[in-house]
């Protein structure tokens, strides 16, 4: 991998980037609002999906940036 493609892949899993409307859930393409980091691969999932998926993410993820407080309720 030469030195343009590793910086190419840190950029792709800049984790300390904020959570955009542009990230889209990779389950349902709805917008994401936690990003996870499982084995080097980003994964972004909406907040059904990430809490669906949790318990079996949730012990091998190198990080976990949930953003789901962002959410606030209509009522």
């Amino acid at each position: 991998m030469t030195t343009l493609e590793q910086d190419r892949a840190e950029t792709a899993l800049a984790t300390d980037r904020p959570i955009t409307g542009l990230d889209r859930c990779d389950s349902c393409s709805a917008q994401a609002y936690v990003r996870v980091v499982v084995h080097g691969s980003e994964l972004l999932f909406c907040g059904h999906h990430a809490k669906k998926h949790e318990a079996k993410l949730r012990p091998i993820a190198e990080m976990w940036h949930d953003e789901t407080s962002r959410l606030v309720d209509a009522q």
